[in-house]
């Protein structure tokens, strides 16, 4: 039996809590999928795992949704992601644009 794929939990910006946001960006693999999405309209998690096993890459991607910064949607068996730059904007303005261009 096929099961359908769950779809995945986003906060409203309203609900975004900067704690969260900095948390999610203070690790360097997260920060590197925001990094790389900010480049791009959408990825999916194999563009953006960089090798790396599928249980911490699912940690990370459930990190980076939970604080608002990831929305990730299903088709077929694919997850695809893309950065909330807008909603992140609105929320917290100039913090993403910010912390993007440090190096």
């Amino acid at each position: 039996m096929i099961r359908p794929m769950r779809a995945f939990k986003h906060p409203f910006p309203s609900e975004f809590v900067l704690e969260r946001v900095l948390y999610a960006l203070s690790d360097p693999v997260r920060l590197e999928i925001v990094r790389y999405l900010a480049n791009t309209q959408e990825a999916t998690c194999g563009e953006l795992d960089g090798g790396r096993p599928k249980s911490s890459m699912s940690h990370h991607f459930r990190v980076l949704r939970d604080a608002g910064l990831v929305q990730t949607r299903n088709i077929g068996t694919t997850h695809m992601n893309s950065l909330r730059a807008d909603e992140l904007d609105q929320r917290f303005p100039g913090l993403l644009p910010c912390i993007l261009a440090q190096r």
